[in-house]
């Protein structure tokens, strides 16, 4: 494998491994918020038991995340020095906004927040989670605006062989941001709830009176059916804005090698790449129209056809994606987002009958269920870098000539199983903490009596 191949594959493992961490940051930190208002409105400890627990959770999570976060920067000076210096002038001002910003606000706070347990006011300890929560967001919002001018660059000129930015507001509010960030932030929700129905079930199939948990199962069965419900109405804008702004990817997603009107949507097709067309396939007829215009009509364009364009446009070359990874890694997302739909409707009857009894299948069904939108996550990501292929800065800049020229095979291969190897060794403990508190419940707390102040 070459220097751009070895740089490719480590970008997509650290990506994934860090990727295990961020959508859990941002949905429990928000579901611990909720939890704490709860608590600090009506008194009651049971929500403060809720509270101190799953911070343990949260905790573990956020240290993680940051670790995992702190080693991808590392790999644009590496492996991607082209691209760095290509997009640097745009890529400073968000990130440098998030560092100085957003991470050093959720930082700040969280530290009053996990010190500050009996030692300022219930109203003073609320507001430091909220920070945390808002500057968790904030931190997001300012990464993906960086990641949304890969996908649909604006306010910019090129200038001796780089991007300048030349409306920073343009690119604060580009407009694949929004439907990004929220697909982001309901995904997290979506995860934070699975991840809390997975424990609380546990604990209840344990010990049946074990009130703590049958609130923070009720919680997250609601807190998942919000999260599960916008990710598809945001993933439904997703995919009309990605027609308009990437058609090949949404082509590629769709094994649609020809432009039609009306459109048929795959449910599942084999196709042959090197020749480009179907060799079995099953398709709803008119589906893919109605998911690009919300009507059954209307012309969505095929790989070949925006080859065609592609090569008028931007010069000779292959503009087409790998299709069958794009595919299958869109297929994967949706189905995975299926299936948490029909658990939460699931969750939902069994978090309603006062005596939470439910069979052996239901209980392994709920509990496995964990994996689903983690699943969901990293094929969304995949799916959205791979299918932007052969682009680094979509319509600008080129995958090969992003990559750093300096830098050998050898020294990729070296750093990638390193990265490989370490992220491992974090990820191992992260699971076992996970356990260990999921195992021992709240026994583990020590709640004293609230010695607040009101003010």
């Amino acid at each position: 494998m070459d220097v751009l191949a070895l740089a490719r594959w480590q970008f997509a493992i650290v990506t994934v491994y860090h990727w295990i961490f961020v959508p859990l940051t941002l949905g429990l930190g928000l579901a611990i918020a909720l939890m704490e208002t709860q608590y600090v409105r009506s008194g009651d400890e049971k929500y403060k038991k809720m509270v101190m627990f799953w911070s343990k959770m949260f905790l573990v999570n956020f240290a993680i995340g940051v670790a995992t976060g702190l080693f991808q920067e590392f790999q644009f000076g590496m492996n991607w020095s082209e691209y760095s210096r290509f997009v640097g002038d745009i890529f400073g001002v968000p990130l440098a906004i998030e560092a100085l910003l957003a991470f050093f606000l959720e930082s700040t706070f969280l530290g009053i927040w996990i010190f500050g347990w009996e030692k300022v006011s219930k109203k003073l300890h609320l507001f430091a989670i909220w920070m945390v929560v808002i500057g968790s967001n904030l931190s997001a919002f300012w990464i993906l605006i960086a990641n949304a001018f890969m996908q649909h660059p604006v306010g910019y000129h090129l200038a001796n062989g780089r991007a300048e930015m030349i409306d920073f507001l343009a690119v604060a509010t580009n407009s694949y941001v929004w439907t990004q960030y929220s697909h982001v932030f309901f995904g997290g929700i979506s995860t934070a709830a699975f991840f809390i129905i997975t424990v609380s079930i546990y604990q209840i199939n344990k010990n049946k009176n074990q009130d703590v948990f049958k609130v923070s199962f009720k919680f997250a069965v609601f807190y998942g059916a919000v999260g599960v419900l916008f990710v598809t109405l945001v993933g439904h804008s997703q995919a009309q804005m990605m027609i308009e702004q990437q058609p090949m990817k949404m082509a590629a997603a769709e094994a649609l090698w020809e432009t039609e009107n009306p459109a048929a949507m795959s449910l599942f097709t084999i196709g042959d790449e090197a020749k480009r067309e179907d060799v079995f396939a099953i398709k709803v007829p008119s589906g893919l129209s109605f998911l690009a215009y919300n009507s059954f009509e209307g012309e969505v364009k095929g790989i070949k056809n925006i080859q065609a364009e592609y090569e008028i446009k931007y010069g000779p070359g292959d503009y087409v994606p790998p299709v069958a990874v794009s595919y299958w890694s869109f297929r994967m997302m949706v189905g995975s987002g299926t299936a948490m739909y029909l658990l939460i409707f699931l969750a939902w009857w069994v978090a309603f009958k006062k005596d939470f009894n439910f069979s052996p299948l239901f209980y392994k069904v709920l509990l496995y269920g964990v994996g689903l939108p983690y699943v969901a996550n990293a094929t969304g990501w995949i799916f959205t870098e791979i299918g932007r292929q052969p682009w680094t800065v979509f319509g600008v800049l080129r995958i090969e000539d992003s990559v750093s020229i300096a830098t050998s095979a050898g020294e990729v291969l070296f750093s990638m199983i390193g990265f490989t190897l370490l992220y491992a060794a974090l990820l191992i403990p992260t699971i076992h903490l996970w356990r260990k508190f999921a195992i021992e419940g709240t026994d583990g707390l020590e709640i004293h009596e609230s010695t607040h102040s009101e003010n």
